[in-house]
């Protein structure tokens, strides 16, 4: 969920709620909204393609349309963050939380924005009103990503918390298991972050990453055996991994 193109799926599924029909003869306001539905969902569409330029030109078209459209204003600061614009992504993620500031997704993905700048607090405030909103479908995912950006600030209090929450919400969550087994890898809990991680393949999760982190369990448990074959399976099926690459240029303890 915090790649680009998780972020653009939850847009998508927000204009497919924004799209149901208002009425049999539109008003003025109306059509504006439906221009920039259009718009946003074209805009969508480009950048999928990697046409961004005229994506770019869709979403501008769509705000302008609707000035109070948040999906428009997400998908815009989601093109400009990709782009390397980030004082523009963030103008626009700060509009889309103005048009809609009870929205679960609209608030976590400035939440999302805020921690890959660094700015931890303030996302952490974010994420938790995504949570407040009664109709947000997946707060396991704002928990986690709250967990998450506690990690990065490390404040390992906050980020066991949080993402202990987002697990009693959805215990098949492999961002917040994994990111729970890293944790307790971080505080020496090796049996917990093997516990963790066991949960986090039973569920589906065998990224990367994953093997890597069982790697490390393993050696720091003392089983070679087990650790080698992560190793092993981690340098056959993702061979061009930056966790392959430290283990082939012999960066890893």
């Amino acid at each position: 969920m915090n790649g680009w193109k998780g972020l653009i799926c939850l847009i998508c599924m927000a204009l497919l709620v924004a799209c149901a029909s208002t009425g049999n003869a539109p008003d003025a306001s109306d059509e504006a909204r439906k221009a920039a539905e259009v718009n946003t969902a074209l805009g969508r569409e480009y950048m999928s393609r990697g046409q961004n330029e005229v994506a770019l030109e869709k979403l501008k078209k769509a705000i302008a349309a609707d000035p109070d459209y948040a999906p428009g204003h997400t998908m815009i600061a989601v093109l400009y963050e990709q782009i390397g614009e980030m004082e523009l992504a963030g103008k626009h993620y700060q509009k889309a939380v103005k048009a809609s500031p009870r929205n679960g997704d609209v608030n976590n993905n400035y939440g999302v924005f805020l921690c890959a700048t660094g700015r931890y607090v303030e996302a952490e405030k974010y994420y938790l009103q995504a949570v407040e909103d009664p109709f947000y479908s997946t707060p396991e995912v704002a928990y986690g990503n709250a967990g998450s950006c506690m990690l990065q600030d490390n404040n390992l209090t906050k980020a066991e918390k949080y993402l202990r929450q987002s697990i009693e919400y959805n215990d098949q969550f492999t961002d917040s298991l994994m990111a729970m087994s890293g944790l307790k890898y971080r505080t020496d809990d090796y049996m917990s972050a093997r516990a963790f991680l066991q949960r986090y393949e039973a569920a589906g999760g065998m990224s990367a990453e994953g093997l890597f982190m069982g790697m490390q369990i393993e050696r720091r448990l003392g089983d070679s055996r087990t650790a080698q074959e992560y190793e092993n399976q981690l340098l056959r099926r993702y061979p061009d991994s930056v966790e392959a690459r430290e283990i082939v240029a012999g960066d890893v303890e």
